[in-house]
């Protein structure tokens, strides 16, 4: 129920089955070790099998996968020499890092800076408003003198910044006290920081199918299992949303209600109400990702989630936001918005991992918060236009493609017609764009390969060249790809 929080070692572990689903595309390789300790090799510099996680027994994993006890000793062994995996005699197999190795999803960072010909479709945020960051980083600058005599650490946040969180929760319509606010270092930060201390391992934590990549790899983290239900380009079913609920009994559910990522969806009032009472009856924590919320772009920005929650469900609810797509990703300011007892259990166990935000970051958000309003009477008109030339390129390059156009968000969530986007997404490499095929973006293994997620945060020249690119990969013929399974890491 509601109410317990207790932060727990996690025992991560890989079943037979789970990792069976994830290595299908071995199936009729020769040698079939030698695949196998590949994918697996693969699988983990990806980030999708987390470094330290006990791998299935050699005989559960074999009937998994319908091979012999035999070609999984020999895979394991493969790994163990390549320094993937470690074991003792008689005991489990956790999976390693050799020294030296990096992990993909790390190793992407900054992969195209410098090489302004690339066209990076992977990151659905938009840069910086240079003319505010500017003037808030003279305000910051000129403040910061009356911090530097302090220690600078507040794991809960600089006071001034929590409360105008707080106030602008207030004036959207969600009365908020500055104790119901910690401020974090990003969302990210925020959603992994609330799953760790809110989930034991084992639990299930509803999540949305598809759903943002990074909080999907924070429940695989977190020893948690997801339970997915489907939004589709017409949006939730509710009445599977309260069934999942009320059968998988999770522990969390994770939503992104807001111009959803990566289907554009916007959850309609009602069908908040029918989650709120059905999160009321099974004691879920409902975990809202709100940090699209702002980016309305031909209705309203919505009120908040929490907003709408009768006074017994209030305290379950979590809200996450930042200002990485309102302003910048760069700036990593995020926050949750929670009871105040929670706050200060969060608060507590952040101490452990990160101490406090930076005290310069915080003065920087709170002169942007503060303009907020001019920020996105700017921003605004320019993403609808690159939205609209965006699909405008896509109908006269690829008019076979299929999307919904979202009412706001940051990204276009495009049907192939047909499962060749990891495919599509490794010719694009070669034709300067560097983009994620939809199965990045799945809960389940395997789903969404037909699907292409392409933001719109660029100018709408790059925008219309980005859709030409894309023809001309597609263009040049595809041959098969396995589908990424979080080749790179995206936002």
């Amino acid at each position: 129920m509601a109410g317990e929080h207790v932060v727990h070692s996690v025992d991560r572990r890989l079943g037979g089955t789970k990792l069976a689903g994830l290595v299908t595309d071995t199936a009729g390789a020769r040698p079939g070790y030698r695949a196998l300790a590949a994918a697996v090799r693969t699988l983990l510099l990806d980030g999708r099998v987390p470094l330290h996680t006990r791998l299935p027994a050699e005989r559960e994993l074999a009937a998994a996968l319908g091979v012999s006890r035999a070609t999984v000793t020999a895979a394991y062994d493969l790994l163990r020499d390549g320094g993937y995996a470690r074991s003792r005699r008689g005991a489990s197999t956790w999976t390693e890092l050799p020294e030296g190795s990096r992990p993909t999803s790390v190793a992407a960072y900054g992969v195209d800076d410098g090489d302004e010909d690339v066209i990076d479709l992977a990151v659905a945020a938009p840069p910086a408003p240079e003319g505010a960051l500017a003037d808030a980083l003279a305000a910051a600058a000129a403040e910061l003198p009356r911090h530097a005599p302090t220690a600078g650490y507040h794991p809960y946040g600089l006071p001034r910044l929590r409360a105008a969180v707080a106030d602008r929760y207030t004036r959207r319509g969600l009365p908020t006290l500055p104790e119901q606010i910690l401020i974090t270092n990003g969302a990210q930060h925020a959603i992994s920081l609330t799953l760790t201390l809110l989930g034991r391992p084992g639990d299930r934590v509803v999540v949305e199918n598809p759903s943002y990549p990074n909080a999907l790899d924070a429940i695989v983290r977190a020893g948690l299992r997801a339970a997915p239900v489907p939004v589709t380009d017409t949006g939730w079913d509710t009445a599977l949303v309260e069934s999942t609920l009320r059968q998988a009994a999770p522990r969390v559910a994770y939503l992104v209600p807001d111009f959803q990522n990566p289907t554009g969806a916007l959850m309609e009032r009602e069908q908040r109400l029918r989650v709120l009472e059905a999160a009321r009856a099974t004691g879920t924590w409902l975990l809202i990702d709100e940090t699209i919320a702002d980016i309305a772009l031909d209705v309203p920005a919505p009120a908040p989630f929490a907003s709408l929650a009768p006074h017994g469900v209030a305290e379950q609810v979590i809200t996450v936001g930042s200002l990485s797509k309102s302003h910048w990703g760069g700036l990593r300011i995020g926050w949750v918005r929670a009871g105040s007892r929670l706050v200060t259990e969060l608060a507590t166990a952040r101490i452990t991992t990160d101490m406090a935000t930076s005290v310069l970051d915080q003065l920087v958000a709170l002169r942007l918060l503060a303009g907020i309003d001019d920020v996105l009477a700017e921003r605004l008109p320019r993403l609808r236009a690159s939205r609209d030339a965006l699909a405008a390129a896509l109908t006269r390059e690829v008019p076979e493609w299929r999307w919904r156009l979202p009412t706001g968000g940051l990204c276009l969530w495009v049907d192939l017609g047909a499962p060749y986007a990891s495919a599509l997404a490794a010719a694009a490499r070669g034709h300067g764009v560097r983009i994620e095929g939809g199965a990045r973006f799945g809960a389940d293994p395997g789903t969404h390969e037909h699907r292409l997620r392409i933001p719109y945060v660029l100018p709408p020249h790059r925008c219309e060249a980005a859709a030409a690119r894309l023809a001309a990969a597609l263009a040049t013929g595809l041959k098969a790809t396995p589908p990424a399974h979080g080749r790179e890491w995206v936002a």
